[in-house]
């Protein structure tokens, strides 16, 4: 079977047609919001995508990390889940190396029998923050990421109920009637070798990588091995937007959004910044879309055709919550209420 990206490419109507919009929150801490405050919003913005029509709600892991506010998504899910009736629940991502397989298995398992269904498991590679934090948390990271493959071979065998420790049966308990779904997050062909080895869907973060996510998609189509989570290759791509009225609002925000991030003397890339976001024609691929949902959406619409889906997930990171809730809401009503002229 040709799984090449040209292979599964969309036209822009079909993308429309079947759009998958999720969003991805790293649970910011906005105007100096406090903790509680970040955490208020971060319901908040789950309960209004889940009116609006977005199919997922995940959100990230980072540590001591001063601007964002979720350290743990499994416990941050659980509450989004018991606040929402049907938007799917996901981690963007759970970062794989500092944990045992089997207590990532558990606590999934135990979330996927509160929220039949609804829960989807994303991993990652990354630290999540600085190197001491890192070590503070799990010791040699490095070493860890080198076991990564062991790691996931257990973690998927407990998802199954196959895994043995010294010959003897462990099970990951609770037994849910369906196990949370299996995502690989990353932005490089390692990422992309791991969701297809393993036979995990792959989201590609376009949000903080430097490439286009064309090979490494293409990588994990050609290579994916069939899974008794999943038996054909499925894509996703994370992509950082900011929608406002107009097009102007839009640039001016997300340069505000940039030197704020200045002023703090952040190195973090969790959020890209403005000025890494190439003009139309520009080279290199964008990390942020702005401009009015109109142009948003269009933009998009290519960057999934390109990838060949039309699961997306938008990262929206500021300027404050009240534009970046509206910034949601408009790319929901260009998508599924159809008020875009793309």
């Amino acid at each position: 079977m040709d799984r090449s990206v040209g292979a599964e490419r969309s036209t822009g109507a079909s993308v429309r047609e079947k759009a998958r919009l999720g969003v991805l929150d790293l649970v910011p801490r906005l105007g100096g919001a406090s903790a509680e405050e970040a955490l208020r919003q971060a319901v908040m913005l789950a309960q209004h995508a889940e009116a609006w029509g977005y199919s997922r709600y995940w959100t990230s892991e980072h540590h001591d990390m001063e601007e964002l506010a979720s350290a743990s998504p499994e416990v941050l899910l659980a509450h989004v889940g018991a606040l929402t009736k049907s938007i799917r629940l996901g981690s963007g991502a759970v970062l794989l190396p500092h944990y045992s397989p089997l207590k990532v298995a558990e606590s999934f398992r135990l979330l996927s029998a509160l929220y039949p269904g609804r829960v989807e498991l994303g991993l990652g590679r990354a630290p999540g923050g600085g190197p001491h934090a890192a070590m503070a948390l799990s010791g040699n990271y490095l070493q860890h990421v080198s076991k990564l493959p062991e790691s996931l071979t257990a973690l998927t065998q407990l998802l199954e109920d196959r895994y043995a420790y010294e010959e003897h049966p462990v099970r990951a308990r609770p037994i849910p009637g369906k196990s949370p779904s299996l995502w690989m997050l990353g932005t490089n062909m390692k990422s992309a070798e791991y969701a297809a080895r393993f036979g995990m869907g792959y989201a590609f973060g376009q949000f903080m990588s430097d490439t286009d996510g064309l090979e490494a998609v293409r990588r994990y189509r050609d290579g994916f091995i069939p899974s008794a989570d999943r038996t054909e290759p499925e894509v996703m791509v994370a992509v950082s937007v900011l929608c406002a009225e107009t097009e102007q609002e839009a640039l001016d925000w997300s340069m505000e959004m940039e030197r704020k991030r200045q002023s703090r003397g952040a190195d973090s890339k969790a959020v890209p910044s403005a000025d890494e976001a190439p003009p139309s024609g520009g080279q290199g691929p964008k990390r942020h879309y702005a401009g009015t949902a109109d142009q948003v959406w269009t933009e998009l619409k290519g960057l999934a055709s390109r990838l060949g889906t039309h699961q997306l997930l938008a990262v929206t990171g500021g300027p404050d919550y009240e534009r970046r809730l509206s910034s949601y809401r408009l790319l929901a009503e260009c998508v599924f209420a159809h008020s875009c002229k793309a």
